[in-house]
């Protein structure tokens, strides 16, 4: 009788599968540390984010603190019960907040600082060059330009004929209209002159963020 015969199929070595065991956990641990690593990298961008706009909070806050302040400082200067200091014919300091800058096309209303630093201008629009608010000659405004908005952010989206407020320290208001925009270079200073044969002017200043040129919009009294 025939017997048939079943090819014996060859049984893998032990040192063989301890290898593919091996390379298994190998890989396990590479995908679980790349997991972690994405997860870290995560969390540390998202809190990096929520630092940078609680950062942006504070500023607009503090904006509005200042914004307050003024209204306050308007609201004595115009009372005439209250009782003021007699002045000498020594120069006055220049006082924190000059004034009030309101925008309604764009939504802007902003108090004026009387100097232009690196820290004021992360607070509010600051004064750059020229005289008080409402006084003859060029009012130079400068503000950063936030993505969000914030500042003059929106600048860009004024139209000729628009109408600039600005308020002074007394809370007297004078309206200017937009008579030109332009973008310039970071060194071109001429939107600063003074030469406005006894008009008043406010020419407001902002960085391109794509750029290094600048965006200035003048105005003139209306």
């Amino acid at each position: 009788m025939n017997q048939i015969i079943f090819p014996q199929i060859p049984e893998e070595s032990p040192k063989i599968t301890t290898s593919k065991k091996q390379k298994a956990k190998t890989k396990l641990r590479l995908y679980q540390t790349q997991l972690y690593f994405a997860s870290g990298l995560l969390v540390l961008l998202l809190a990096i984010f929520l630092g940078f706009r609680f950062y942006q909070s504070s500023q607009e806050n503090y904006s509005q603190v200042l914004l307050d302040q003024y209204h306050v400082s308007t609201l004595y200067a115009n009372t005439e019960n209250v009782t003021r200091l007699s002045t000498t014919a020594e120069a006055q300091p220049t006082p924190f907040i000059i004034g009030m800058l309101q925008i309604d096309a764009i939504k802007l209303n902003y108090p004026i600082l009387s100097e232009s630093t690196s820290e004021l201008l992360t607070m509010s629009p600051c004064r750059f060059a020229g005289p008080m608010p409402n006084e003859v000659g060029n009012l130079c405004i400068a503000g950063h330009n936030y993505a969000d908005n914030r500042f003059f952010g929106r600048l860009d989206e004024l139209s000729y004929d628009d109408v600039v407020k600005v308020f002074d320290l007394s809370g007297h208001m004078e309206e200017y209209v937009v008579s030109a925009m332009a973008r310039i270079s970071a060194s071109d200073t001429r939107c600063a002159g003074q030469d406005t044969g006894g008009k008043k002017m406010v020419t407001l200043l902002t960085c391109n963020n794509l750029s290094t040129t600048r965006l200035a919009v003048q105005c003139i009294q209306k």
